[in-house]
């Protein structure tokens, strides 16, 4: 009898485990044909005659002023028209403000709100709220001041939007390696498998996260969740937010995958920091304030623990080879797709990203069992 349940756990493991992963795949291909339907023009066809809806560009800035010259020379290849910028400073004490305020000299459409105090949990979301309450246009659309947007970025954002049942889409963002090494290119490889499965769950209906750094929202589906301050505290408030719109309201999740909307941002320059910064991602959806989304990320982190977890063990009790064959398998798929979708703006190294598919399931097993342990991230210098 016990040898029969083993037998079912370990080989039902695998089943389940490629199963999920075969279901994320196909997700991921409904999203990628929605996304080519929305850029071929058919759903935008009814808003032709309205003109183009204004868009709020809001940007929170925190001593960013060694990284936002990149933001600010991109926001200048932007050829939308009908745009506001609205740069929320959030008592930076180096030279951003300065920064800012020399760039929006002369631009009309571009203006700066500066907080002397934040008493918010997670402060970012409490810059990010001042910033919607002045803000006017239709559709919001956010970034960071560490990020370089592509041209035509706030058009090929608006697109996504064309169909009035989208409430926000979320785009991809990738890092660009700030030097040569495994370091740094598995950061840029970790962000777009990160996406892979932001942009799966999505096509599946599922949609529980996004990066807050390219996202646009609906200000009508905002409204119907009772506004920005409604959305619970959370150390991923984008997240929070897309949770919050997908089950407290009418409208849907959709997410961007063309190369038309790659937002990209600088690697984080030591393995503490990247640590810290991936170990934020990994709490916000394990201890996430929505349930299904908790349930779902919390099931595949700690199924890809247990496929890891049981490697060493594979010398003493050999018959535990489907759990981590099951975790390989799949993360080989994950692996064709993202250099598939995101390849072009991801770094050209070839087998290098054999060690990449192999050391991403580690690495997200490490972080899963220290959040579980109660370790905390740093954001901006507080413990959240």
């Amino acid at each position: 009898m016990a040898e029969a349940v083993y037998t079912i756990f370990r080989f039902g493991f695998a089943v389940v485990f490629v199963g999920l992963h075969a279901a994320l795949m196909a997700g991921l291909f409904l999203e990628w044909r929605r996304d080519r339907k929305a850029l071929s023009g058919n759903l935008a066809a009814g808003n032709a005659e309205k003109g183009l809806p204004k868009v709020s560009v809001i940007i929170p800035v925190h001593n960013e002023s060694r990284r936002m010259e990149e933001t600010l020379r991109s926001l200048e290849t932007q050829d939308y028209p009908n745009a506001e910028f609205i740069f929320i400073d959030d008592r930076s004490s180096d030279e951003s403000a300065k920064m800012i305020a020399g760039f929006i000299k002369g631009r009309p459409s571009m203006r700066t709100i500066s907080l002397t105090e934040n008493p918010a949990l997670n402060h970012k979301q409490y810059a990010l709220a001042r910033g919607i309450g002045v803000s006017t246009g239709e559709f919001l659309l956010f970034t960071d001041a560490d990020c370089e947007i592509p041209p035509g970025w706030i058009g090929a954002m608006v697109k996504r939007m064309a169909d009035e049942r989208v409430g926000a889409a979320i785009g991809p963002v990738l890092k660009r390696p700030g030097a040569r090494g495994f370091f740094y290119l598995y950061q840029c490889f970790e962000h777009g498998v990160r996406y892979m499965y932001l942009a799966a769950s999505t096509g599946l209906g599922a949609a529980g996260g996004g990066f807050g750094n390219n996202m646009i929202l609906r200000r009508a589906s905002l409204e119907a969740v009772g506004g920005y301050e409604k959305v619970p505290p959370s150390p991923t408030e984008d997240a929070a937010l897309v949770s919050r719109i997908r089950t407290c309201s009418r409208y849907k999740i959709r997410a961007a995958l063309g190369p038309d909307v790659h937002v990209i941002t600088r690697g984080e320059y030591t393995w503490k920091d990247f640590v810290n910064q991936t170990l934020r991602w990994n709490n916000g959806g394990l201890f996430s304030p929505d349930i299904s989304t908790r349930i779902n990320f919390g099931f595949l982190m700690i199924t890809i623990s247990m496929g890891i977890l049981a490697i060493p063990f594979l010398p003493f009790i050999p018959s535990l080879w489907p759990l981590p064959a099951a975790v390989m398998l799949s993360m080989t798929w994950n692996t064709i797709a993202v250099l598939g979708l995101f390849g072009v703006s991801l770094p050209k190294k070839g087998p290098a990203y054999i060690i990449q598919l192999v050391f991403t399931p580690v690495y997200f097993t490490f972080l899963t069992i220290i959040g579980l342990c109660g370790v905390k991230p740093k954001w901006k210098g507080d413990r959240i």
